[in-house]
C-alpha cells in the first residue's frame, strides 16, 4: 500500500519528503547516508526525522498484517460483509482493530458459550431487546433436564452469561471504558504484608496512588519492578459506579423486569469480563509508553557517553585498583596496543608501596607514559591519591569511568583480541583506551552494561536494541572511522557494512597492508558498489594522496570539488589549506539537478575542516582530594562532580565517594526544569552542594542551586583538607560551562595553578 499521505499527516512532514525517503530507505540506503548526502531529496531531514518514517512505516505494515489476518479469519467464517468491512479498513489502531474483531474471534469455551448450546441465546436476544412479554413464561421455554437447565433461574443465568458476553464485546462501550480508565484511573500500589523490611528499595511505593494519565514514567516503572519482585501489589482503580453508569446508558432500555435481568449482567460482564480485559490493555498500553519515555532516555545517555571528548593518541598507563588483589596495571602505545602488563600493591605493606611507586615510575620512563586512567571502582580514590603523590612531572592522572569494562573483559570481542591474556588485564586495556577514545571502546560493549539508562532492563528489549542499534550506528558515522586502524567493532557499525563486510575489511588490511585511497575498498572482497556508496564517505584515510579521502566529502563529489579548484585556479590542496581561495568559490554556480545549497555548504564546511571530529575538546577533571567516602561528606559541602546517568527525575553524580548522588529535577537550576538534559549532559563536570546524606540507605542528595546570598570564596570543605584548594581553579572553569547550560552566574575565577595549566594547555 501507498503509506505516504498517512505517514506525511502523522509526522507533520510534506508528502513528497515521505515519498522519497521510504525509496531510498527501500533501496538500502541508510539513516546517516541519507541525512548526510541526499538533503535535495529529502528536503533536509535529519537523522530523526527519517527514522520516524521508518518506524511509522513499520507500523502502518504491521497494522495492515493484522487487518489482513483478520479478513482472511472473518472470509472463512462466512461473517464478513460490507459494513463488517469497511469498520475493518478504517481502523486506525490495533486496538481499534482487535475491538471490531473481537465478537468473531475465536475463543476458548466460555460460560456464554456454554449456555448457547443449551438453547438459551434466544431467551438473551429476548432479554437484551426488553420488549413487551412475560419474561417468567417465556423462560419457561428454555427449561430442559437433558441440557442442564433444569428451572427457569438456571435458564436466566445461563442468558445473563450470553448477554454479559455481548456487553464486553460491545465496540462503542469498550472504547467508552477504555477512555475512562485512561482519563479518570489511578495506579495504587502498597507494600505486601510482611515484606517491608526486605522491600526498602521502594519505601516510597508502599502507599503510592497515581493518576494513569500523565504518570511519571519512571514511578510507573519502579512500581512495575515491585510487583514483579513480589514486594509491591499494583492495581489499576477507577470508580466502579460511573463505569456501570456508562454502561446503563448503552443497554438499559426500559424499566421493565428483562431491564432488570440487563443490569446484573451489566454488574457481571463489567467485574468479569471487561474490567479485566480493559485493565490488562491499559496496563500494557501505560507500560508501552513508559518504556518508550525510558528507551529515549537511555539512548540519549548513550549518545553523550559515546560522544563523549577523547584524550586522543597519548601514551597512556591504566590501573584498574583493587585491594587484595593489588591493582593490574598496563601500559599501552598511542594506538592503544599492549605494550606491557603487571600487578602493583599500593594498598598493603609499606615495602609494596615503595615497590609499587618505582614500578609506576619506571614505567612512565620507559614508555614515555604521557596520561594514567584509572578505573573509579573498588579503590579507585586511593590508587589515585597514591599516583598523584608519585610527582610524575607532565603526566596526566585521571579518573575513567569503568562501568562495563568487566563485561568487555569477559566478551567474545575480549578473547580475540588478547588470547593469552586473563581478564584483568582486558579489562584494565578497556580503562586506558576509553580515555583514548570513548567511542571506539565503548563499541566494544553491549551498550545496556556501559552504566547509563532507566529500568533499561525492564523495557521491551527488542525496541531497546533497535533503538540503542541506531544511536550507535549515529555516533559512529557523525565522528567518521580510521580505515586503517579502525577495529573489526567499530567498523561493523559504519553505514552501509555490517560485521561481515567489517571482517572483510580487516581480513584485506591484515593481508595487503593499510588502504591508501578510498577506491581500493571496492577491492575487499563481497564490498560493492552499493555498500561503497553508503560507506566511503565516513570511512577516513589520513595518509591518502587525495587530501579528500581524509575528510566527509563523499568519493561522488570529487570530480565538483577538482572542478571548484580549477575554477579558481588552484589544486585541492591549496583549497583546503586557503581560506580566501575558498571564499572565491561561488556556491550557486555549481547548482543543479542533482545537488542543491545544502550539500554544497556542507562540502565547503568539510574543506574547511576536512575530517574535523564533532566532539568537544578534552577537559581535565579531578575529584577533590580527602572526600573518599560517603562518610567523609557533610552537609553543606561544595564539591566537583561528573554526571554519570540522566533520568527523567534528575540527575547522578559521580562526587568520588563510591556512591553517585542524586540531583533532583528541582534543584538542578535556580528556574523551573522540565527536562535535565536542558542543564546538565553525560560526562559533564559540576559544582554540587551537598544537602542531604542517608548513610544506611547509601543515598545522597545533591543541588546545582545558587544562593545568591553565598560569598564565592566561601570556604566549602573543612580547612584541613587543604588539597582541595587545588580544585578552586578548575572548578570556576566549570562554572563557566555550567553558565552556558544554566545562565546562572559562575564563581570569579582565581589564577589557575601553572602546572595545571601547562597540562591543560598540552592535551587541548
Amino acid at each position: 500500500m501507498n503509506y505516504d499521505h498517512q505517514i506525511a499527516k502523522e509526522l507533520s512532514l510534506l508528502e513528497k519528503q515521505v515519498a522519497t525517503t521510504i525509496g531510498l530507505l527501500e533501496e538500502g540506503s541508510t539513516i546517516p547516508f541519507i541525512a548526510r548526502y541526499r538533503k535535495e531529496l529529502t528536503g533536509g531531514l535529519d537523522e530523526v526525522e527519517i527514522a520516524n518514517i521508518r518506524d511509522e512505516l513499520k507500523r502502518l505494515q504491521d497494522l495492515d498484517k493484522r487487518r489482513e489476518a483478520i479478513l482472511k479469519s472473518l472470509q472463512e467464517q462466512n461473517v464478513l460483509n460490507p459494513e463488517l468491512e469497511n469498520l475493518l479498513l478504517e481502523a486506525s489502531t490495533l486496538s481499534r482493530l482487535e475491538d471490531i474483531y473481537l465478537p468473531y474471534k475465536p475463543k476458548r469455551r466460555t460460560r456464554a458459550s456454554i449456555a448457547k448450546e443449551k438453547g438459551l441465546e434466544n431467551l438473551a436476544t429476548f432479554i437484551l431487546e426488553q420488549g413487551s412479554g412475560d419474561l417468567q413464561e417465556f423462560a419457561k421455554g428454555f427449561i430442559n433436564s437433558e441440557k442442564g437447565v433444569e428451572g427457569i433461574d438456571d435458564a436466566l443465568l445461563g442468558a445473563r452469561d450470553i448477554v454479559a458476553e455481548i456487553i464486553a464485546e460491545n465496540l462503542e462501550l469498550r472504547t467508552k471504558i477504555r477512555n475512562l480508565f485512561l482519563e479518570k484511573g489511578s495506579f495504587y500500589s502498597k507494600v505486601i504484608e510482611g515484606k517491608e523490611e526486605a522491600a526498602q528499595k521502594y519505601k516510597d511505593y508502599f502507599e503510592w496512588r497515581e493518576p494513569v494519565k500523565g504518570i511519571a514514567s519512571h514511578r510507573l516503572l519502579a512500581m512495575r519492578r515491585g510487583e514483579k519482585e513480589q514486594f509491591l501489589s499494583l492495581e489499576l482503580e477507577v470508580t466502579t459506579d460511573e463505569a456501570i453508569a456508562s454502561i446503563d446508558n448503552l443497554f438499559i432500555k426500559s424499566g421493565n423486569e428483562q431491564a432488570g435481568q440487563v443490569r446484573l449482567a451489566i454488574q457481571d460482564s463489567f467485574k468479569r469480563l471487561i474490567r479485566p480485559s480493559i485493565e490488562t490493555e491499559v496496563r500494557l498500553l501505560t507500560r508501552q509508553e513508559a518504556d518508550e519515555e525510558a528507551i529515549k532516555v537511555f539512548a540519549g545517555n548513550v549518545r553523550q557517553l559515546l560522544l563523549e571528548a577523547p584524550l586522543g593518541q597519548k601514551r597512556t598507563l591504566a590501573l584498574d585498583p583493587g585491594y587484595r588483589t593489588g591493582c593490574k596495571l598496563v601500559c599501552l602505545d598511542e594506538q592503544g596496543k599492549l605494550l606491557f602488563n603487571s600487578t602493583i600493591f599500593p594498598h598493603q605493606s609499606e615495602a609494596r608501596k615503595a615497590e609499587a611507586a618505582d614500578t609506576i615510575k619506571s614505567l612512565v620512563k620507559k614508555y614515555n607514559i604521557e596520561a594514567i586512567a584509572i578505573g573509579n571502582g573498588t579503590a579507585g580514590r586511593e590508587t589515585e591519591a597514591f599516583t598523584k603523590s608519585l610527582g610524575l612531572e607532565g603526566c596526566l592522572i585521571l579518573m575513567v569511568n569503568e562501568s562495563g569494562a568487566s563485561v568487555y573483559s569477559a566478551s567474545k570481542v575480549a578473547r580475540e583480541e588478547f588470547p593469552d591474556q586473563d581478564i584483568t588485564v582486558r579489562g584494565a586495556v578497556s580503562i586506558g583506551r576509553r580515555l583514548m577514545d570513548p567511542l571506539a571502546e565503548l563499541v566494544k560493549i553491549d551498550p545496556k552494561s556501559i552504566g547509563v539508562g532507566q529500568y533499561q532492563h525492564d523495557v521491551d528489549q527488542n525496541k531497546l536494541q533497535s533503538s540503542l542499534d541506531d544511536t550507535v550506528i549515529s555516533c559512529v558515522n557523525s565522528v567518521g572511522v580510521s580505515l586503517n586502524t579502525a577495529s573489526k567493532e567499530i567498523l561493523s557499525y559504519v553505514s552501509g557494512l555490517g560485521p561481515s563486510l567489517a571482517q572483510n575489511i580487516i581480513a584485506y588490511r591484515n593481508e595487503n597492508g593499510a588502504f591508501k585511497e578510498r577506491s581500493q575498498l571496492k577491492k575487499v572482497p563481497r564490498l560493492g558498489d552499493k555498500a561503497f556508496e553508503q560507506s566511503a564517505g565516513f570511512l577516513r584515510i589520513s595518509e591518502s594522496k587525495n587530501p579528500l579521502d581524509a575528510s566527509a566529502v563523499h568519493p561522488e563529489r570529487y570530480g565538483l570539488v577538482k572542478k571548484m579548484a580549477e575554477d579558481v585556479g588552484c589544486s585541492i590542496e591549496a583549497l583546503l589549506k586557503d581560506e580566501n581561495l575558498r571564499k572565491q568559490v561561488v556556491l550557486k554556480k555549481y547548482i543543479d539537478d542533482t545537488i542543491g545549497l545544502p550539500t554544497l555548504t556542507d562540502i565547503m564546511a568539510e574543506l574547511s575542516r576536512p575530517g574535523r571530529d564533532p566532539r568537544e575538546k578534552f577537559e581535565y577533571f579531578s575529584f577533590a582530594e580527602g572526600i573518599n567516602e560517603i562518610s567523609d561528606l557533610k552537609i553543606g559541602m561544595k564539591l566537583p562532580g561528573k554526571v554519570t546517568n540522566i533520568t527523567k527525575f534528575g540527575a547522578f553524580v559521580d562526587i568520588g565517594v563510591h556512591q553517585d548522588g542524586l540531583i533532583h529535577l528541582s534543584q538542578l537550576a535556580n528556574r523551573y526544569i522540565k527536562d535535565p538534559n536542558d542543564v546538565v549532559s553525560v560526562n559533564q563536570t559540576v559544582e554540587v552542594t551537598v544537602i542531604e546524606i542517608d548513610v544506611p540507605r547509601k543515598r545522597i542528595a545533591l543541588s546545582m542551586k545558587k544562593d545568591d546570598l553565598e560569598s564565592p570564596k566561601k570556604a566549602s570543605v573543612p580547612a584541613g583538607k587543604k588539597a582541595y584548594k587545588k580544585e578552586t581553579a578548575r572548578g570556576a572553569k566549570l562554572a563557566n560551562t555550567q553558565k552556558k547550560k544554566t545562565g546562572v552566574a559562575p564563581v570569579k575565577k582565581e589564577s589557575m595553578d601553572s602546572k595545571l595549566a601547562a597540562l591543560l594547555k598540552k592535551f587541548s
